[in-house]
């Protein structure tokens, strides 16, 4: 459900593993596309896509009779979209959630969102999180993933239909961490991003790398996530490949603002496409401040992004933080 970049590309790969998959897209133009010329070109270019994809725009259509079904449209309007959709799952739909965010209003994790809306156990909803680069997928490199489920039996069976030649998935219990990884490495991938955009070097970026890890850690151990989940491809493997990829649409965003781009052209130039980072920079900020924990990147990142601090002077606050050990 969802046909930008991560949705075309895990439907891929679903069908490169044998499944039966629809694709629901919102305008029905682009489903026509896929279902014609067997691309998308907006999200992905000339990347051919499987002709066992059927996509369409009638949400009905997509739902009918699926076994599982998997969220692939933006964190903050995961909401709105499962209260037209709940009526449609079946009672024991697996329901895997693809958007990496916090939501805003409520602080709300997206496996969190999916059982309030839909009600569901939450024995039947899992994360896909991991180093997962649409453009990469879709071009068959190599790639590994995490299928994160409360539920072992329903962890194994989405990993078996996810399994292919080039992506691996591996199954994880740690919900929490996995949604946790996710939300937050795009925050720092924006860090990132504005760093090279003002000329910074690699030592700089390690140093953002590796601080946003302990910002990631302490969130998540406050919500209860494993350190091991953090340390794995779902925390570490997430945050690294997001912030060095020049396909990383959050480092990117982050390097038009870094060359004194401002919100509304870095957007422009974006193409309108989503940076998750920006909305989840309030809601990430929000929840760590209802935990008392400390996340000096991402109130940085939050304050340029929101309050109109310069990338200089976030720069500046950043270092003239006083001196304390590791």
């Amino acid at each position: 459900m969802g046909a930008g970049a991560w949705g075309t590309a895990l439907a891929k790969v679903l069908a490169d593993a044998g499944n039966d998959v629809t694709l629901w897209a919102r305008r029905p133009e682009l489903a026509d596309e896929i279902n014609d010329t067997h691309r998308n070109t907006g999200y992905l270019g000339d990347a051919e896509l499987p002709k066992s994809i059927r996509a369409t725009s009638d949400a009905t259509e997509a739902l009918s009779d699926a076994c599982t079904v998997l969220l692939a449209v933006p964190s903050q309007t995961l909401r709105t979209n499962l209260e037209q959709w709940a009526g449609l799952i079946g009672d024991d739909t697996t329901l895997v959630s693809l958007a990496k965010g916090i939501e805003l209003d409520t602080l709300m994790r997206m496996s969190q969102v999916i059982v309030q809306v839909t009600g569901a156990d939450p024995a039947r909803v899992a994360v896909v999180t991991g180093p997962n680069l649409a453009s990469e997928i879709v071009d068959e490199q190599p790639a590994a993933t995490v299928v994160a489920c409360s539920d072992s039996g329903r962890a194994v069976t989405l990993q078996r239909a996810l399994s292919t030649g080039y992506f691996r998935p591996y199954t994880n219990a740690d919900v929490i961490g996995a949604e946790v990884g996710g939300a937050c490495k795009n925050v720092i991938a924006l860090a990132c991003g504005m760093a090279a955009g003002v000329g910074l070097g690699e030592n700089t970026l390690a140093a953002i790398i590796t601080r946003g890890l302990a910002e990631i850690m302490r969130l998540g151990i406050a919500l209860g996530a494993k350190p091991a989940t953090l340390a794995g491809l779902a925390g570490v493997g997430d945050l690294v490949a997001t912030c060095t990829s020049p396909h990383s649409r959050n480092r990117s965003f982050g390097v038009r603002l870094g060359k004194g781009g401002t919100m509304e052209s870095a957007l422009r130039d974006a193409g309108g496409h989503v940076a998750e980072g920006v909305a989840s920079c309030e809601s990430v900020l929000a929840l760590a401040s209802s935990y008392d924990v400390e996340m000096p990147l991402t109130d940085a990142v939050h304050r340029v992004c929101h309050k109109g601090l310069s990338v200089d002077e976030a720069v500046a606050l950043l270092l003239g933080r006083s001196i304390k050990p590791e």
